[in-house]
């Protein structure tokens, strides 16, 4: 059941090793923290928005929110959420396992703070049965991001 568009984006990359197939699934950030057996905090939940009508995809922390003034200040627009029938169209993912490996080169890949405090964190890996644990620092060098943003709210100590 692994995504091989995602398993070649990572073997590209060097992380393709990280890859972990679970027998449930792993759709909600509760779920993947059962299956993984971590935190739901160290969950790196991969969220897809619109921002001028194009879509834009920001992976946070499991316990972090979107802050609208924090969004507005990066996005210079309201956070909106790409509708669920259109995020397969959009991002090339089924939601529940979208994910920033191998995304469209047009998406642009904003990875939040929120996740820095973790030894480790698990973003999915394409599908909602795969999921991939990596260093924020490995995060950020297995995706083509545009680098670090502050977005969340609600994770902060």
């Amino acid at each position: 059941m692994i995504n091989e568009k995602v398993k070649n984006w990572l073997e590209g990359r060097g992380f393709a090793d990280r890859l972990t197939e679970h027998a449930e699934t792993i759709d909600t950030v509760e779920h993947a923290a059962q299956q993984i057996g971590c935190s739901e905090a160290e969950i790196a939940k991969t969220l897809s928005f619109l921002v001028d009508d194009k879509p834009v995809i920001v992976v946070m922390a499991g316990d972090g929110r979107v802050n609208s003034s924090k969004f507005k200040a990066v996005f210079h627009t309201k956070p909106s959420m790409i509708p669920r029938d259109r995020v397969e169209e959009l991002t090339g993912f089924q939601p529940g396992g979208v994910c920033p490996f191998g995304v469209p080169a047009d998406i642009p890949v904003w990875l939040d703070i929120s996740m820095k405090r973790f030894e480790y964190i698990h973003p999915a890996g394409g599908n909602e049965f795969t999921s991939v644990k990596l260093t924020p620092d490995e995060l950020e060098k297995a995706t083509d991001s545009v680098g670090w943003c502050d977005i969340c709210k609600g994770w902060e100590d």
